[in-house]
């Protein structure tokens, strides 16, 4: 999720640290700048902590895919509460059957956790030609879409913790703290199949926080996750839903302005509390910035064919850089992570007079404690299979 937030300027040598607009604790400021004490000696220039090595230690070994179809339960058990999407069991079959068809079994490794070896040079044949032999577009998102979760389920099984979505022995389970979201919101994380199963992935981190009722996964282009999203939105009505992105075509106006302005402010909370078809839906774009384009116009069709009006309601925030900006970074430094998005909003929503009441900054800390341990995981994964934990910067003019 990327969110266009205000930056300032530093001088150029100085101890760089991650903040947030919003004020971190001492001890999550304290963690995020042990891990990245960076120090610029001349403007526009990152020096890495630890030069990458070229070794075989730094992928992951080839590895098999444990046999079977994939269940509704382990569906779920990835972060799903959703039905198991039919076009994803067929092409999980048809990979299968492709495995007896050539005498060859599939492997994935490197980095990423890819298809390798002779089966991927086939299989690729057999799905470019079956995607060109879509004549519909809408067709091809699917096909698109079903296929890279097939071969993320497939290459992930007995490698990936279910839950937190790194390997086993880098697992951060045991150090999330599972809270209730305020029953008066609920996040849906609107994922780019490419997002899936990515172990920098943060948006993830609200699901295990708050629960897949509170903060629901809905991958683009699966018509099962899609259909369960838009008939909520239906029902809550268009008053009732937010995306958190920042409109170019449409003015997107801040928390303030959206929740904290109306005179029926206090009487709208009431009822937020106890009629649960009010509840205040908020779309978080989890994806990088060139595939967040696509899935926003894709949100604005879909909310014109409901409601006649292409313009989807939207908030920016006054989110700052996240600390996961090195490990995984975007365009800018003023854009920030799916996770950092949903902190800034429950932040922002906390200062509100109409919001003060239901604990929300208590559920940022949740959220900020576990984008902390993913960020411990990933950077001690990295430093032990002998790789940078710092990346260059895009778009270094953004930096003084």
């Amino acid at each position: 999720m990327l969110i266009i937030a205000s930056t300032t300027s530093t001088t150029s040598t100085r101890a760089f640290t991650f903040a947030f607009k919003y004020s971190l604790s001492s001890s999550l400021a304290f963690k995020i700048e042990t891990h990245f004490h960076i120090i610029h000696s001349k403007p526009r220039t990152t020096l890495f902590l630890l030069r990458p090595m070229t070794s075989s230690a730094s992928r992951s070994p080839p590895r098999e895919p444990a046999n079977g179809s994939v269940t509704l339960q382990e569906w779920q058990a990835w972060g799903s509460n959703s039905p198991l999407p039919t076009m994803v069991t067929d092409i999980v079959d048809q990979m299968k059957a492709l495995e007896i068809d050539i005498d060859a079994h599939m492997t994935f490794g490197g980095s990423g956790g890819k298809l390798q070896g002779y089966f991927k040079e086939q299989e690729d044949k057999k799905h470019r030609a079956t995607y060109q032999a879509l004549g519909d577009s809408e067709k091809k998102l699917q096909f698109f879409s079903a296929r890279q979760i097939a071969c993320r389920l497939l290459g992930s099984r007995g490698y990936l913790c279910q839950k937190c979505w790194l390997p086993f022995e880098d697992c951060m389970c045991s150090r999330v703290m599972p809270c209730s979201l305020w029953r008066g919101m609920r996040f849906w994380l609107y994922m780019h199949p490419k997002d899936f199963l990515r172990q920098n992935n943060t948006g993830k981190l609200l699901w295990q926080v708050f629960g897949v009722e509170a903060a629901t996964l809905c991958l683009f282009g699966i018509t099962e996750q899609e259909e369960i999203m838009w008939n909520t939105f239906k029902h809550a009505g268009k008053n009732n839903v937010w995306c958190l992105y920042p409109n170019k075509n449409a003015t997107s106006k801040s928390v303030q302005d959206a929740f904290g302005q109306e005179s029926s402010a206090d009487q709208k909370c009431t009822q937020l509390m106890t009629n649960g078809d009010k509840t205040l839906n908020f779309i978080l774009i989890d994806g990088t910035w060139s595939n967040s384009n696509a899935m926003f116009s894709r949100l604005k069709e879909q909310a014109k064919s409901i409601w006649g009006a292409e313009d989807l309601p939207c908030i920016s925030l006054a989110t700052g850089a996240s600390a996961m900006h090195k490990l995984r970074p975007q365009p800018s430094w003023d854009r920030t992570c799916t996770a950092a998005a949903a902190i800034g909003l429950l932040s922002e929503l906390q200062l509100l007079p109409e919001f003060t009441s239901y604990g929300l900054d208590k559920r940022a800390e949740a959220v900020e404690d576990a984008l902390v341990a993913l960020l411990e995981a990933l950077t001690t994964r990295r430093l032990r299979m002998g790789r940078s934990i710092t990346r260059k910067v895009r778009h270094s003019r953004d930096i003084c």
